[in-house]
């Protein structure tokens, strides 16, 4: 899956000039008019960044950000507001938004924007599907509720979701995946350890390619 982006916007030329421009730079844009259609698509869908107008039809964009940070998300959120006033900046950054860009606003600058906090967030969070993997805290969620993995658990993580879809030979894992008292683990441990993060995480994402390794789907 590529980046996908979620633009919350009212005004539906600019939503739909928006959704055209993130497009033609390839990323995979959803988009919402108001904030009920937000919180249904994040829902159905993970998002690796969210844009959001501040003034909505049937809610203010502050609020739905302290929201989203209120149960666990970490998702960077760019704001677009049409008032340039400090106060008003400082509010969106307390409320737990990431940047702001002021409209009008120049399409090469929102884009500089939408780089610069990819980059920011992508040096340190794994997402798959409905999984969010926080390499820095070390910590896992799964469609927003959080699984509790042993370090090595999370390492093996790790390796299989950042070689999503490639297959990570046995012996791969073994060289690279140490336990918590920093001793290699064996080929038998390895099982024990993949068998256990089935059960935390749902045995259809790793699949064993007999003889070879594992691959994540």
């Amino acid at each position: 899956m590529g980046i996908r982006i979620l633009l919350v916007e009212d005004d539906f030329y600019l939503r739909d000039g928006l959704c055209e421009l993130l497009k033609n730079q390839e990323y995979e844009v959803v988009s919402a008019e108001n904030c009920r259609q937000m919180r249904e698509l994040l829902q159905e869908k993970s998002v690796d960044l969210v844009i959001l107008d501040v003034m909505l039809p049937d809610g203010s964009g502050y609020d739905l950000c302290m929201q989203l940070r209120e149960a666990g998300s970490d998702v960077p959120i760019l704001f677009l507001t049409a008032c340039d006033e400090e106060y008003q900046i400082v509010r969106g950054l307390d409320a737990g938004g990431d940047d702001y860009v002021t409209k009008p606003f120049k399409m090469q600058e929102l884009l500089s924007r939408i780089r610069a906090l990819l980059r920011r967030h992508s040096s340190t969070v794994l997402h798959q599907d409905e999984m969010q993997i926080d390499i820095a805290s070390m910590s896992v969620k799964k469609a927003g509720a959080a699984i509790t993995l042993t370090p090595t658990e999370f390492q093996i993580l790790t390796a299989l979701v950042s070689n999503s879809g490639v297959i990570v030979a046995r012996s791969s894992l073994l060289s690279r995946i140490w336990d918590v008292d920093g001793n290699f683990i064996d080929d038998n441990t390895l099982s024990v350890h993949i068998s256990r993060l089935r059960e935390k995480i749902g045995a259809e994402h790793i699949k064993t390619i007999r003889g070879v390794g594992y691959r994540w789907e």
